[in-house]
């Protein structure tokens, strides 16, 4: 499936016009897709190989000493989390994946608006801290940017999500899908299933295999062009729209047989906001022909009921 194709730096750099045009197009995609490819998206593509490399690096490690980076009570939000620990939402089958998590880092001399664990540094690799702190930021300096195209599509402030998403709860997860060894009991890697968060942003992966739910209930396979990044709505945000903006279901499926022995790789970066941000459903996004279809939540009790939901949280 080809999803839209937008152009990030058209909003950021680009005259009145062009602006409102990026703004259409996102807000567009969004209502029907859920899904589309960003180009000119600033995430530097030596950052992105850098990143790759120190992924796959970790996860050639031996598994006695990935379990060191595995921290218990932290339901896999920082550090590793190993092979068959998470499922999706109403399904008791382990994904086929193991993953690695960076969140929210505090600079010094700034005061957290909440807490946050401190994150793992793998001692195997010097490189790997300061390379997931780098794209980390990046991916949010490019996701508060699609935010703020998001906001005036539902005829926000601008900077409406900015003071939310300011030192937020997001997450950089490094996933690795082992090598298929025996014949597997399901085709899929990773069930279906919606994101949490605002917006998740999937930069690179090393190998197809992503599939998206379309309106006719068909599985169809997606992959970012070169130099784009696939950007999809999460949960968080189609509540807070009152389903107004689409999180689509998606899946990981197997890759052909003669491709059983590799591996897949992927870096989603799921934007959250700080735990406090209500998701009720924005007035603007209620009507009588469209009634208030969830019960107000905040984002921290959201996150905290879907990781007991996927099995990381008990």
């Amino acid at each position: 499936m080809n999803i839209p194709v937008v152009n990030l730096d058209q909003f950021i750099n680009g005259n009145q016009d062009q602006k409102v045009q990026f703004v259409q197009e996102l807000g567009t995609a969004f209502e029907e897709v859920g899904f589309v490819a960003v180009r000119n998206h600033g995430i530097d593509q030596s950052l992105i190989d850098t990143l790759y490399d120190n992924v796959k690096a970790f996860f050639q490690l031996p598994t006695e000493t990935k379990r060191r980076y595995e921290i218990e009570g932290l339901a896999g939000q920082r550090g590793y989390t190993s092979f068959g620990k998470e499922h999706a939402k109403g399904s008791d089958a382990p994904d086929l994946k193991e993953f690695f998590q960076f969140g929210q880092t505090i600079e010094p001399g700034q005061t957290p608006p909440e807490y946050y664990p401190e994150n793992v540094k793998v001692n195997e690799l010097p490189d790997f801290y300061p390379k997931f702190l780098e794209a980390y930021r990046s991916f949010e300096r490019s996701g508060g940017a699609l935010l703020k195209a998001i906001a005036l599509h539902l005829g926000l402030q601008e900077g409406y999500f900015d003071a939310h998403i300011h030192m937020g709860n997001s997450i950089l997860r490094a996933i690795h899908y082992p090598p298929i060894l025996h014949e597997p009991k399901s085709a899929i890697r990773a069930e279906q299933h919606e994101d949490i968060n605002l917006i998740t942003l999937l930069v690179g992966a090393s190998a197809d295999g992503l599939e998206i739910l379309s309106k006719e209930n068909e599985w169809l396979p997606i992959k970012a062009g070169p130099n784009e990044i696939v950007v999809n709505v999460g949960d968080m945000l189609q509540r807070l729209t009152n389903d107004r903006l689409k999180s689509t279901t998606h899946r990981v499926v197997n890759p052909p047989r003669e491709l059983w022995g590799t591996s897949r790789f992927s870096i989603p970066f799921f934007l959250h906001p700080q735990s406090q941000m209500s998701l009720a459903c924005l007035s603007s996004c209620i009507s009588s022909d469209k009634p208030k279809l969830y019960e107000d939540y905040t984002a921290g009790q959201y996150l905290d009921e879907r990781l007991r939901e996927i099995g990381l949280k008990k």
